[in-house]
Parts: structure tokens; sequence; C-alpha cells
């Protein structure tokens, strides 16, 4: 992974320093609360429901070992013992205290870390396929890529003050796992005919109160004209897009407004205008960065041991058969450590429970750990040999939940149990949600099901794309859920369908009992997944199951 240059460093230990300042003015009363708020903004300090929320980057979501346990010690001595991870592939703590931020902050320092850029008006953290460098389907690791950008957006001078905040998502892999089709840009690797690679280019998704998905504006990019096509979409949009209306503000409403060949014939004229600066700097740059990705050094090792256990032991089966990826290298499997345990707050992770994954990753996962935007951490590197002890490890701290891509992984944000801006409890729905089909005992009956559950408009919960979304809404002062169906978020991405009106609080699991036992019994056979049954049938069998019979209810 990418490790620090002296510049990096200085940047780093300047902001925490010019962070400390601005803290002890808020304190002793020199900065009102007004006046403090964009400076907290910029290094990422919140002001949530009850208490102060730090968010802290991780970039494309790569952590090293010694950044977990630093994560897990700040989780420890100035938060409550845990730490949550978010859609967007960083952690945020919810209880610091003011007066010890910048303290958390220059622990994060020592460890190459920081909370720049998490929030305010600019380019946030870039995410990234989790599986980056290590998935078999890849055609080449984005993360190099998703560092270029890093380094180019940070504190970019033409873009801090942008119309809204603007999201970039990277993957090398013609699979999307990181949702590229609801960001701002989404970046997706292809070949052209000549087999070389190069980036699909989409503008203008997400999700929120207008959900949309990203158009293409470039089928093929170069590789060499990465960054200054990106400058140049960022250039059009800090030019054309509104800051006379927030929630009109995000480049969907832009290359709504604007159009898209209008839009992309803009980029274009702005990146003929831009490309002849870069100069090839940033290749200079991209070459030193790609050498800090070089591939570990993989064992050449049987795994005859693993066959063999995997035979005998049904637990660590049924882990291995929903909790194991393709690796590039047959002898290695991608490990997806679940942080959703039946009951158990999605994304959430105790000191301990992030010493222990660090501990093995640097034992047995080449020293290489990645948070997914599903709220799960990956073990990219794990020899078949070693799953064994691996399974047995993560079993004694609860992180061995047999539900990835399962009814139980749910996706959830916090809701209105932490965020100030939420209009209903996400959290507790998505433990219920849990706990009920982990005693129905169906989830590997139903198969591969994502449920996203956003606890107001802003769907950080990305329940647009859900197979099944949730939406948590206030009515009158009373919560109400809203459900969406058929939600996708892959390379075949697609906004879910409302199904109608919404349902109470204590009706809402019981909704969702109703569409899972309708598509069991829908189905075709055992291998037609929720998602393939919904597209077969379309909604209105599942909004018999769920409506009939079920007397009256709030208007959606």
């Amino acid at each position: 992974m990418y490790s620090y240059s002296d510049f990096d460093a200085a940047f780093v230990r300047a902001r925490v320093a010019q962070f400390t300042q601005q803290v002890e003015r808020r304190l002793d009363g020199s900065l009102t609360e007004e006046e403090f708020r964009p400076l907290r903004l910029m290094n990422g300090l919140y002001l949530q429901l009850h208490a102060y929320m730090l968010r802290v980057a991780i970039p494309y979501g790569t952590l090293n070992p010694d950044q977990m346990r630093q994560l897990a010690y700040i989780a420890e001595t100035w938060d409550k013992g845990y730490g949550h991870f978010t859609t967007r592939q960083n952690i945020q703590f919810n209880w610091p205290k003011l007066p010890d931020v910048p303290a958390i902050l220059g622990a994060l320092a020592d460890v190459e870390m920081h909370a720049i850029q998490t929030s305010g008006n600019t380019v946030r953290n870039v995410t990234a396929d989790h599986f980056a460098g290590a998935a078999a389907d890849e055609i080449e690791d984005p993360r190099p890529y998703a560092e270029l950008l890093r380094q180019w957006s940070t504190d970019h001078p033409e873009f801090q003050f942008l119309p809204r905040k603007f999201k970039i998502a990277i993957t090398g892999s013609p699979n999307d796992r990181a949702v590229t089709r609801a960001h701002d840009i989404g970046l997706r690797m292809v070949r052209n005919a000549a087999g070389e690679p190069g980036f699909e280019v989409l503008v203008g998704g997400g999700l929120g109160r207008t959900p949309m998905i990203g158009r293409v504006v470039r089928a093929f990019l170069p590789v060499p004209d990465l960054l200054p096509y990106v400058e140049a979409v960022l250039s059009v949009y800090n030019t054309l897009g509104r800051r006379d209306n927030k929630y009109k503000a995000r480049i969907k409403i832009t290359v709504h407004e604007t159009g898209t060949e209008e839009i992309s014939r803009m980029i274009e004229e702005r990146f003929s205008e831009v490309r002849p600066l870069f100069g090839g700097a940033d290749q200079a740059l991209l070459a030193d960065i790609r050498a800090a990705f070089a591939p570990p050094a993989f064992r050449n090792t049987p795994v005859d041991g693993y066959d063999a256990f995997y035979a005998a032991d049904p637990v660590f089966r049924a882990w291995v058969d929903t909790n194991l990826s393709a690796h590039r290298n047959d002898q290695y499997a991608i490990v997806t450590i679940s942080v959703k345990a039946h009951g158990q707050t999605p994304g959430d992770a105790t000191a301990d429970q992030m010493r222990l994954m660090a501990d093995l990753a640097e034992r047995y996962g080449h020293g290489d750990l990645r948070i997914s935007h599903e709220q799960n951490v990956i073990l990219p590197h794990v020899h078949k040999s070693d799953l064994p002890a691996v399974h047995a490890a993560l079993a004694q701290l609860g992180l061995a939940t047999a539900n990835v891509g399962l009814i139980s992984d749910i996706i959830a944000c916090p809701g209105m149990d932490y965020c100030a801006l939420a209009t209903a409890r996400s959290i507790p729905v998505a433990t219920q949600i849990a706990t009920r089909f982990d005693e129905l005992k169906l989830e590997h009956e139903i198969g591969p099901l994502k449920i996203k559950i956003s606890g107001c408009i802003n769907a950080c919960g990305h329940h647009h794309v859900g197979h099944i979304g949730i939406l948590g809404l206030d009515r009158a002062g009373v919560e109400n859920y809203q459900i969406t169906l058929g939600g996708d978020g892959t390379e075949d991405a697609v906004i879910g369908e409302k199904t109608g009106p919404g349902f109470a609080y204590d009706e809402i699991i019981p909704a969702i009992e109703r569409i899972v036992l309708a598509y069991l019994s829908l189905r075709e056979s055992a291998e037609e997944t929720f998602l393939e049954a919904y597209r077969r049938l379309g909604m209105e069998p599942f909004k018999d199951a769920l409506y009939t019979n079920e007397g009256s209810r709030d208007a959606a």
C-alpha cells in the first residue's frame, strides 16, 4: 500500500496543528459555533444528535494492521470502545469530546491517517472495489489510480468550495463492486479493441432525494488521460453547478438540466484545454504510486489440509460458502469478515475485534485489510491452508457469522440513534430483520438478497439500490418506512421501485417477512435469486403479498 512521503507527513501534521489552535479558540470562546462549524467540517468533525462525530478517511478502503490497531486504540481511549465502518469505506467515532479531537488527529497522523475532506463541498474519500488487487476477475488493480486521485484532490485550490460534495468510485473489474453508477464520477476499467486498459467514465450518478444512475460521457478513456479528464469534469461542474439551492446542487442535477450530450461536449472542450498542462508529471507520479501496490509475495504451498477441513466441518463449510471469494491465485481466497452478527449493529466493530482483525492480517493476510462499502472488513490475501485457523480465531470474537450476501448482511446508516438529519431509526430495523430470519432459519434457503436501510432521504444506507430498500421517514411525527424493490448497485445498476404506502415501525419487520416468503413461494427453483425472480415477475405479486388484507396505513 501507499506510504506517506515527507510532504504528506508534513501536510497532515500542519493540519493537526492548525485545527488544534482552532479547537482551543472555540473552547475559550474566541470562536462562536457558527464560526467554528466550517473549520471543524474541513477536518471531518460533525455535531450529531447527541455528541460530536469524527469521520476518519480510509482512502479506497485500504488499511494496514498498525492503522487498524490505532483505530482500536482511539476507540478505547477517546470514544466508547468501538467504531462504525461506513458505506464510504471510512470509519466514524460517534462519541469524541471536542477537547480530545486534536489528540485523536495526532494519533491518526502517527499511522499516516487523517480526517481531511471527509466533509464539506469537496472531493470526498475516493472509494474502490474492496477486492482490488486480489479479485480473479480484475483487469487491473484500481488502487494506484485511486491514490493518484486522492493526492490530486486533497486541498486542490479550485475544488475546495464546490456547489456540493463530490464522490468518486473506481473499479478495476467488469463486475462492479464499487457502485460506480451511483457516484458523481464512476470509473470502470475496460479494454478497448486493441486490448489496452482504460476507463468507462460515468457522470451524474447519485442517490438521495433525487436518485439517478450515472451516464456514460466517455466509453473509453486512455489511462494517461485520467487525471486531466477528471479535472475537466470537476471544472465544468464547478462552473455550471447550482449554488442557489442545495437540493439541486449535485452534479446529477447539472447533468439532468444540461443534457448528457451537451455536458459531454463541455467536458471534452475543457479537457482539450487542461490536457496539455499536465506534461507527464502525473504519469511519473502514477509510476511511483504503482510500485507501492506491487502484489505480495504469495506462498506456494499445498492446500490439502483445507480441503479435508472443508469436508469434515459443516460450520466451517457454511462460512467458506458464503464469506469467501475467488482470488487470482487459486491457492488463496479473499475472506470477507462479516461485521453483521445477528442482532448487532451493522458496521460496528469493537476495539478487541479491530485488534484481532489486525493480528490476522499480519499473521495470515500479508498485512492487508480492506473496508467494504457494504460495511464489512476484508482480508484480501489468505492462503487456503490458513483458513481454518482464521475462522477459528474470528469465531472467538463473534466475527465468523456465515452471512455475507445474505438477508442479515444489511447495510444501514446510523439513523436517529445518532444522526441529527435522520427522520427514523435504521439500526433497530436492521437488527430485528437479522434476528427474525435467524429465528426462522431461512437465511441460507433464501440465498443472495441485499437489504439496505436509510433513516432519511439522504440515502446514506444506499436503499435505492437494495434488492429490498427501506427508507425511514417522518409522517406527522411518526416513523413510517417506505419499501422499494428491485434495486441493484452492480454494473447493471437500477433504482428500486416503490411498492406503495409505507409501514409503521412495528409493521416493517412483518412486511419484509411477507415479501421474502412470497419470493420463496414464487421462485422457479432454489437457484433463482430474489432479484432474478423480481425481474421475471415484476412488482405485482410482491405488492399483492405485501398489502393484501393488511388494513389501512399511512399514505406514502
